[in-house]
C-alpha cells in the first residue's frame, strides 16, 4: 500500500474546507483505499491529509488522469504543500485498514535514520515501540511506512487527545532510552491532527 502525505498551510480556511469536500470523486478511482485529515493543533493554519492507495502505479495512473480536476476546487486556498510518498512497512497494532471514523486524533512522526542505523531503527520500532502503542488504551491503529533516503514515517489514530496525552507522558521517555532512538535519528519532526469528519472519504 502507498501511503501519500500531504502538509500545507491554509490562506483561505473556508475555501479550503468547501474543496477537501470535493475529494469525495476519488471514490470510484482504481486502487483508492481511503483519505482523511484535519488541522494540526499546534499551528491552527496548517492541514495535514493523507491519502492511501493499493499501488504506486495506481496512484500514478489518477496522478495522470483525475487529479487536477479534483484538486482545481482548492486552488489559491493553500500554500507551501509538502507532499511525501511512503511504502506501507507493517502496521503498528494489527490489521491496518485506511478508515477515520472511529478516530479523533491523529499523531504523525517523520523520522530521517542515519543510514547506518536505519536497520536498527526498523527493528526497534517492531520489538519496541509497536507493542507500547498497540498496548496503549485508545490507541486504534498505526502504521510504519517507508521512503527513499532513509526517512520513515509512522502515524497512529488515536480515540482521544486525553488518552493520546496519558500515553505520552506516561511511556515516551522510557521508550526511547530503550529504543536507543536518539543513535538512530537524524532529524524528527511532526504533529498532532484533529481529525475533521467532514474530509474523510
Amino acid at each position: 500500500m502507498l501511503v501519500k502525505w500531504i502538509r500545507c498551510t491554509v490562506v483561505d480556511r473556508r475555501g479550503f474546507e468547501r474543496g477537501q469536500r470535493k475529494w469525495a470523486g476519488l471514490l470510484g478511482e482504481p486502487g483508492f483505499r481511503g483519505q482523511g485529515g484535519g488541522w494540526s493543533r499546534g499551528r491552527q493554519d496548517v492541514a495535514h491529509i493523507f491519502a492511501f492507495w493499493e499501488s504506486r502505479a495506481f496512484y500514478d495512473s489518477f496522478m495522470a488522469r483525475s487529479h487536477d480536476r479534483l484538486a482545481s476546487a482548492q486552488a489559491g486556498t493553500f500554500k507551501n504543500a509538502q507532499v511525501r510518498l511512503f511504502d506501507h512497512r507493517f502496521d503498528v497494532k494489527t490489521g491496518f485498514e485506511p478508515r477515520f471514523t472511529d478516530a479523533d486524533l491523529l499523531r504523525v512522526a517523520l523520522c530521517r535514520i542515519h543510514e547506518e542505523r536505519a536497520e536498527h531503527f526498523v527493528l526497534m520500532q517492531e520489538k519496541v515501540w509497536n507493542p507500547a502503542m498497540a498496548g496503549s488504551p485508545g490507541m486504534v491503529r498505526g502504521l510504519f511506512g517507508e521512503a527513499p533516503g532513509n526517512e520513515f514515517l509512522v502515524l497512529s489514530m488515536w480515540r482521544s487527545a486525553a488518552e493520546h496525552g496519558k500515553y505520552r507522558t506516561e511511556r515516551v521517555e522510557r521508550l526511547a532510552l530503550r529504543a536507543q532512538t536518539e543513535a538512530d535519528v537524524a532529524a524528527l519532526t511532526g504533529d498532532v491532527v484533529d481529525m475533521e469528519s467532514s474530509w474523510t472519504v
